[in-house]
């Protein structure tokens, strides 16, 4: 994958990897919009495109000016193009049954520990509690736009900021195919599943 490519630009079965989710999101959602870095602004380009940010959660809040009536939304990473429709579906089920958020997530299989500065293991924790967070991740509008209004610069997905201000976000099992693309070897992955 090139440096010079964003990664949801990167070709993958003869596609750009946002194409592939582009297509599921169409089938679940009622309008997609896309943060793109603002070079990639292409009038005409199938999929609405706004600008957008230094970081993750910057974009989402971009994003999320773009739909000022929406009461759900659905946050997702291009690198995973994968994730089926019913994961979607699921996900929004869970916000429109009372829930603040709806989050994919795998469980973790592997021993897990945590470890001090200078590496030293200081414990080892429960893997049976612990879950590996993906996208797609839906959201109650209201809630998320809320908790994007604070500090964002150091959050790692979107569903923490929403813990962080006091919403319940419930784990939506995610299916194993739902990998993320981010090393060479994950394309390469994703060419033989596709092909």
């Amino acid at each position: 994958m090139g440096a010079d490519v964003p990664k949801a630009f990167v070709r993958c079965g003869g596609r750009e990897l946002w194409e592939w989710s582009a297509d599921v999101l169409a089938s679940v959602c009622d309008r997609v919009v896309m943060a793109v870095p603002p070079d990639r602004l292409d009038a005409g380009a199938r999929v609405e495109r706004i600008a957008g940010g230094a970081h993750r959660s910057e974009s989402v809040r971009n994003a999320l000016v773009a739909v000022p009536r929406a009461s759900v939304v659905v946050v997702h990473d291009a690198a995973r193009p994968f994730a089926p429709p019913e994961l979607f579906r699921a996900c929004i089920a869970e916000v429109e049954a009372g829930w603040d958020a709806a989050i994919a997530a795998a469980p973790v299989t592997d021993t897990v520990k945590e470890a001090d500065d200078d590496r030293r293991v200081t414990r080892t924790l429960d893997r049976s509690r612990l879950w590996s967070i993906q996208t797609p991740q839906a959201f109650d509008a209201g809630t998320l736009r809320r908790a994007l209004a604070g500090d964002i610069a150091a959050a790692t997905d979107d569903a923490m900021l929403v813990e962080a201000a006091g919403g319940r976000v419930r784990i939506v099992e995610a299916p194993p195919r739902n990998f993320k693309i981010t090393w060479p070897d994950d394309l390469a992955r994703a060419e033989a599943l596709l092909c």
